[in-house]
C-alpha cells in the first residue's frame, strides 16, 4: 500500500485528509510539526507529501527547498496547499502542483492523479 505523508497543523483537517486518502486505497500519515517532515518522509518512504504552506511553527517553504534537495526525496512528488495564493512561489521551489484551499475531495483527487501510483481500491 503507497503512502502520503500529509503535512498540516490543522488536526481536523489532517484528519479529513487522511480519511479521504484511506477512502481511496492509501495509507496517510500526518504530521503537524514542520521540523517532523524530512525525518518522517525518510521514513515511511511516501509516494506523495501534501504539504500546506503555513503551519503553527512557521511555513514549509523551506522544508520544500530542503526535500528538493535530499537524494532520497527529491523526486518524490510535492504538492503544496495553502488559503492564500502561493502558487509561483511554491512552484518555483520545486512543487509538482499547487492547489488553493478550500478544495473538494474529488478535486483534490483529480489533481492527484498523474501523481499518484495506483491503487486496487
Amino acid at each position: 500500500m503507497h503512502t502520503i505523508l500529509v503535512v498540516d497543523d490543522d488536526k481536523i483537517f489532517g484528519g479529513l485528509l487522511k480519511t479521504v486518502f484511506e477512502l481511496e486505497g492509501y495509507q496517510a500519515v500526518v504530521v503537524n510539526d514542520q521540523e517532523k517532515v524530512v525525518p518522517t518522509a525518510l521514513q515511511v518512504e511516501p509516494a506523495l507529501i501534501l504539504m500546506d504552506v503555513h503551519v503553527s511553527d512557521g511555513n514549509t517553504l523551506d522544508v520544500l527547498r530542503e526535500l528538493r534537495t535530499n537524494e532520497l526525496l527529491k523526486a518524490t512528488p510535492v504538492v503544496m496547499t495553502s488559503g492564500m495564493d502561493r502558487s509561483a512561489e511554491c512552484l518555483t521551489i520545486g512543487a509538482d502542483v499547487f492547489i488553493l484551499k478550500p478544495f473538494r475531495p474529488s478535486e483534490l483527487m483529480a489533481r492527484l492523479a498523474d501523481l499518484l501510483p495506483e491503487t486496487n481500491a
